[in-house]
């Protein structure tokens, strides 16, 4: 078995992770770990092509990754050890970030079975939330993984849903893995503020749906003991109204923190004092921030999204993207000392368990030996 850890190298020298990120570190961790079986790490060079990368390498190199990403630091370790390598007859070639699948056909190797990992099909289904381009390239790696992939592995049922018509002609086995949450962020100190406070976390771009609640937090900023709110992601693409609000609004400058990108550590404080982690988004493949929010013990007020209803059941209280009113609302009470719909959700907290990296090894290691 190979695994691609072209996307990990290339991440290491950002000082925050994202999902995707987050889970070639967990395969790269778990084929390490896993000393029962041959496993190889390669990564595409532009102009030479796949190249193996040393088990020796990677294992200084992963506890460097991550410490960096705790303390919110790119790495600036220095690679070395890639050298080109051929694919063995029969072996498992594991892809599991969209980093190459465009050029798919380019890396297939008949000699070798592939694997493929889908996050989500955003981009060809709501092309007007993808950048320029976006929804024509996804297109073509959804296309390509259709026709070239032997098998696929997806974050959710929803996102195995969004490729039925990508897989009307040929329909390689399939296996919904969620992402597991690391046990790590699970316990964290929450950190000090001066009033109550709401948490969004996710890049700021339109599919999120930021602007809503600057709108909500811009009526709220005349009440007294109003609640701030915390964005934590970097900015994205198609922006300008949430940037101008951001930059320009000053009914909103006293409640409302643009925290941008923020290590793993200082995250996990902030995720576990918050009066709950909002997702207000128009479409999710999976839904991290939910899943990582309920494994610290916080509610979560999130969309009514068939994604989000998997990852967090019945736990969060669910809300249409476009209910402004049930937004203020719900944001009103959560806020309140005492609050009755928070404490609900308390309840139904206890008897959620979270998705973990050992279930979804237990069943895609499997899965991969079968191919």
């Amino acid at each position: 078995m190979t695994l691609d850890i072209t996307r990990l190298l290339l991440r290491r020298r950002h000082a925050t992770p994202t999902g995707i990120d987050r889970l070639e570190l967990a395969y790269a961790r778990a084929l390490l770990a896993a000393r029962d079986r041959p496993v190889a790490f390669e990564a595409w060079v532009p102009g030479v092509g796949a190249c193996g990368y040393a088990r020796a390498a990677l294992e200084v190199l992963l506890p460097e990754i991550e410490a960096r990403w705790a303390a919110g630091e790119a790495s600036g370790i220095a690679l070395s050890g890639l050298r080109l390598r051929q694919p063995r007859d029969g072996e498992v070639r594991l892809l599991v970030s969209h980093h190459h699948l465009a050029e798919l056909e380019r890396r297939h190797r008949p000699e070798a079975k592939t694997c493929v990992y889908i996050h989500d099909a955003i981009p060809a289904d709501f092309p007007e939330y993808a950048r320029p381009g976006g929804a024509e390239k996804h297109e073509r790696r959804l296309r390509n993984a259709a026709a070239l992939a032997d098998a696929i592995l997806v974050n959710s049922h929803a996102t195995a849903a969004s490729l039925d018509r990508f897989l009307q002609a040929r329909r390689p086995p399939l296996l919904v893995a969620p992402l597991g949450v690391e046990p790590r962020r699970a316990a964290v100190a929450p950190e000090a503020q001066d009033r109550p406070y709401f948490l969004c976390l996710g890049t700021i771009e339109p599919r999120k749906n930021h602007l809503l609640l600057l709108h909500i937090w811009r009526n709220l900023a005349g009440e007294a003991g109003a609640p701030r709110l915390i964005l934590v992601g970097r900015r994205g693409w198609e922006n300008e109204n949430v940037v101008d609000m951001l930059e320009r609004s000053p009914a909103i400058r006293e409640l409302v923190v643009e925290a941008g990108r923020v290590g793993d550590a200082r995250l996990g404080g902030l995720v576990a004092g918050a009066c709950a982690v909002l997702m207000p988004s128009f479409a999710e493949g999976f839904g991290l921030p939910v899943a990582e929010a309920l494994a610290a013990g916080v509610p979560v007020i999130a969309s009514d999204l068939p994604a989000l209803r998997e990852t967090g059941g019945s736990v969060p209280d669910y809300l249409d993207p476009l209910d402004g009113p049930g937004w203020t609302q719900a944001i009103r009470d959560y806020a309140a000392p005492g609050s009755v719909p928070r404490a609900a959700q308390f309840e139904r907290l206890k008897s959620w368990q979270p998705p973990s990296w050992d279930a979804h090894f237990a069943a895609v290691l499997p899965f991969l030996d079968n191919l």
